[in-house]
């Protein structure tokens, strides 16, 4: 019969010892999973936080905080650090809205997806919280195709945030930009990092590149043949041909560059992909257009490399 009280007596004193443990043990109710980038801006990765609020207004700015601050481990980096700036939010049926300035949109496209996977899958473990979508002033976030990209779920970016989203490649583009004089064509390479699962195709990239101008490694040998403030509304390839829709911007030439030079720049680089064997440029979808007064849009190009030339 003692010994049967001392049996007790030790599962009484063990089951104290087990509740006084778990007191010291960290709430888990409060603890949120904080992604962050790579600083090599190709994976996302979660570290536990422990909040300090639980009312859910509280708990969303404590949380942004989070993804704005810099992280603990040098390796890591936050998705809402940058030049860009959250400017408020707002909670509507169970949908929390950000809003950011304009250079939000200066994010590299692949930055851009994978810093919004790690807000999102952050922001939706609030209760209540079951949805983001991102503004720019108050309008929807459009991708480079100019689609607005909508509500956003944590289930979306399950399967490609640390997946698809993670496998970034090297590919080398060869773009071709003016010669000092304006009247030739530069072949130039360039070296970029490709990620598919943005929805950036390869030709919208080179187009994108050209629009861009040339780099810095280059910029004594080789000049820009596109207006920068030109947009592209559109690109698509169809049975070998790739159809370029640039907005009106296109028209106005600032620099002192032929028109051939300009449309066998988009033409040449477009060219060196191996899906490509002719373009067809257009504005605001419109092809029956006269550029600079003196070259038809109408109909098709093709590669012309008489007027590419090694001499700078």
């Amino acid at each position: 019969m003692g010994k049967k009280r001392g049996l007790v007596w030790l599962f009484a004193c063990f089951a104290f010892l087990v509740s006084c443990g778990s007191g010291e043990e960290t709430d888990r109710s409060r603890v949120y999973n904080i992604y962050a980038l790579n600083k090599e801006e190709t994976r996302i990765f979660s570290n536990e936080y422990e909040a300090r609020s639980t009312e859910q207004s509280a708990l969303i700015e404590e949380l942004l905080a989070q993804l704005t601050a810099t992280p603990e481990k040098p390796e890591y980096r936050a998705p809402l650090a940058g030049n860009f700036e959250l400017i408020g939010y707002s909670v509507e049926e169970k949908q929390l809205i950000l809003n950011f300035d304009e250079q939000y949109k200066g994010l590299p496209p692949t930055t851009e997806v994978l810093a919004r996977a790690a807000v999102v899958r952050t922001m939706t473990q609030i209760k209540g919280i079951d949805y983001v979508s991102f503004q720019i002033r108050s309008a929807p976030l459009t991708d480079s195709a100019g689609n607005v990209i909508g509500i956003m779920s944590a289930d979306m970016f399950i399967d490609n945030a640390e997946s698809e989203m993670n496998s970034k490649e090297k590919v080398r583009v060869r773009l071709y930009f003016a010669n000092e004089a304006g009247d030739k064509l530069i072949e130039t390479n360039r070296t970029l990092v490709y990620n598919s699962s943005t929805n950036v195709s390869m030709e919208r990239l080179v187009v994108e590149q050209l629009i861009g101008g040339p780099s810095e490694q280059v910029k004594d040998k080789a000049f820009p043949t596109v207006n920068p403030e030109t947009k592209i509304v559109s690109v698509a390839v169809r049975d070998g041909t790739c159809y370029v829709n640039l907005n009106e911007n296109f028209l106005s030439q600032i620099y002192n560059v032929s028109s051939e030079v300009t449309i066998y720049s988009i033409v040449n680089s477009l060219a060196e992909l191996p899906n490509v064997s002719k373009v067809q440029i257009a504005v605001n979808g419109d092809s029956n257009v006269m550029f600079r007064e003196n070259t038809s849009l109408a109909g098709t190009f093709g590669r012309n490399l008489d007027i590419v030339t090694t001499t700078y």
